[in-house]
């Protein structure tokens, strides 16, 4: 009788496409071992490809394929798993040969995302893009009935099923964009109300397990579950923070992203993906530590350019500085760590120079009965100077052209340009 925590036993193939470097070759590996981890299964053994021209029918050569099949006659898994992209026949001709299940790079990820997502969108999100990917998978399980040529003999319940299958899935998928389109609409106005009190608002986006979660924490007391796993975090959360100055901004964190995101992964999560296009700054976190840093800030900079996120004003920071010795540091830049809270102050400091690049110095001249608005003024600008004379109160102050043309608007209100 197997123990009821039995973990999944993982077979992983790794391959070098033709274009990628040895390096890049084993650096996706090993993070395909970490995804394995984070999915909560145990890798078994391993094997490796060079892909110079991929077979249509398998991905991998016959050869790699026979020699893979025999390693696991001797050491039996529950599953294999590929490091690429593979087409419903090549899954479904692997399985054949193999006789156990074969999951490519994008299943494995979707399945973590699966058992991440905690809220309703978050869980509407990764059933949709499963959806968009188990679609033509579909047809590759049920493909064989049409070898037969139709017919008599062929028109029974494979091809029915397939059908019925293909429906309900377009029907399911139908239903999740609806309620994935009221979500967005909820979260809209959500982002109206809070333009209503207009805080600055800097996303955090990064490679996945960089320390975005840890940082959240460490800055709002946010208490966002921040675990050493892949994707640990799905659904964003956005809180307040305040800044030197006493001025206050809103800290979102968002999903992780990682090398060769599934495609339906990006159409699913639109929704989250426009908090970072809402924004006014972007704060890149990276993990300092790592020795594929560069790449990681590679694949980042690649999503947020597919985003159309690229020139949206950015702030770099390095975490898991305490990992580090300091003259492993190659690289100029805020260098942090969430967890012991190391440069933290840089980092708001730093915050503040940035977002005040994006704002203008102005004179500003209130009558007293108007006093009320200069926690709102100190809140949502940076306020250098306050002089309180016999005809009100004059500041010079910091303000984004929406807050400047709020106070404009009010007719007791003067404000100049310096």
């Amino acid at each position: 009788m197997e123990p009821k925590n039995k973990l999944e036993s993982v077979h992983l193939v790794g391959i070098r496409h033709q274009k990628e470097s040895s390096e890049e070759a084993w650096e996706s590996f090993f993070e395909l071992e970490s995804l394995v981890y984070t999915a909560g299964a145990k890798v078994m053994g391993t094997s490796f490809q060079e892909i110079k021209k991929q077979e249509p029918s398998t991905f991998l050569g016959s050869g790699k394929v026979k020699e893979i099949a025999e390693t696991l006659k001797n050491n039996p898994v529950d599953t294999v798993i590929v490091d690429t992209e593979l087409s419903p026949r090549q899954s479904k001709n692997l399985e054949e040969t193999w006789e156990c299940k074969v999951i490519d790079r994008p299943g494995l990820i979707l399945d973590i995302f699966a058992q991440h997502a905690k809220s309703r969108e978050g869980k509407l999100q990764v059933e949709l893009a499963q959806y968009l990917y188990l679609m033509p998978r579909m047809v590759g399980r049920w493909g064989h009935f049409g070898k037969l040529g139709g017919g008599i003999g062929t028109r029974g319940p494979g091809e029915t099923q397939l059908e019925v299958d293909r429906r309900r899935a377009r029907e399911r998928i139908n239903r999740i964009r609806q309620a994935l389109k009221e979500v967005e609409k909820s979260r809209k106005i959500h982002r109206h109300k809070r333009e209503g009190v207009p805080l600055p608002t800097v996303a955090m986006v990064g490679y996945t397990n960089a320390g975005k979660s840890s940082l959240l924490n460490a800055l709002t007391d946010a208490g966002v579950l921040a675990e050493d796993k892949l994707f640990a975090t799905l659904d964003p959360k956005v809180k307040r923070l305040k800044l030197p100055s006493g001025r206050e901004i809103l800290l979102s964190d968002t999903v992780g992203f990682i090398r060769r995101l599934p495609h339906s992964l990006v159409e699913a999560f639109k929704a989250t993906f426009e908090e970072i296009r809402a924004a006014d700054l972007i704060l890149h976190v990276m993990d300092g530590a790592n020795p594929r840093l560069r790449q990681q800030k590679e694949v980042v900079e690649k999503v947020l350019e597919e985003l159309g996120l690229s020139n949206k004003p950015r702030l770099e920071v390095f975490n898991k500085v305490d990992l580090l010795n300091p003259s492993a540091r190659d690289q100029e830049g805020l260098w942090i760590s969430a967890r012991q809270g190391i440069g933290l102050e840089k980092l708001l400091q730093a915050l503040e120079e940035k977002l005040n690049e994006n704002m203008k110095l102005y004179k500003v001249q209130l009558p007293f009965e108007k006093s009320g608005e200069i926690s709102w003024i100190y809140r949502v600008g940076d306020v250098q100077s306050r002089k309180d004379r016999e005809d009100g109160i004059h500041l010079k102050v910091y303000l984004s052209a929406m807050n400047e043309a709020k106070l404009r608007n009010q007719s007791s209100i003067k404000v100049k340009s310096l």
